[in-house]
């Protein structure tokens, strides 16, 4: 495989916390069989961004796309996320990482979050 997708979560103690983002792998996975998909975690969770980098570089991926699954840039994707690719950079000149704007900035997550929103609208509330 010469390409290869990086998903970069938050990560929590609990580890329920991680099926959504295990799902939406799963799903990524399904529709680009050719493609290595990886979750990666900032903390409390793991594997973390500097070893899946080092996986996907050693299994031969010569381009790795990394998506935030952060709503917006704050300060782990402004200031923390920058400083590890970079480090994934000079660990791995082979390979090119290139990190993309957070998911929750893209018009379809946006979409998704508003038709979400006007569901709850329409649903009855629990008594």
């Amino acid at each position: 495989m010469t390409l290869g997708l990086i998903l970069f979560a938050h990560g929590a103690r609990d580890p329920r916390w991680a099926q959504p983002f295990e799902a939406v792998a799963a799903q990524v996975r399904a529709a680009r069989p050719g493609t290595a998909v990886r979750l990666a975690y900032l903390e409390l969770m793991a594997p973390d961004l500097p070893s899946v980098g080092a996986e996907l570089a050693a299994a031969g991926c010569t381009q790795v796309q990394i998506l935030p699954l952060f709503l917006g840039a704050g300060g782990h994707v402004r200031r923390d996320l920058p400083a590890l690719v970079d480090g994934l950079r000079a660990a791995h000149p082979g390979t090119v990482f290139t990190l993309h704007h957070a998911a929750g900035e893209s018009p379809h997550v946006i979409a998704a979050l508003a038709a979400a929103g006007l569901a709850a609208l329409d649903t009855p509330a629990a008594p």
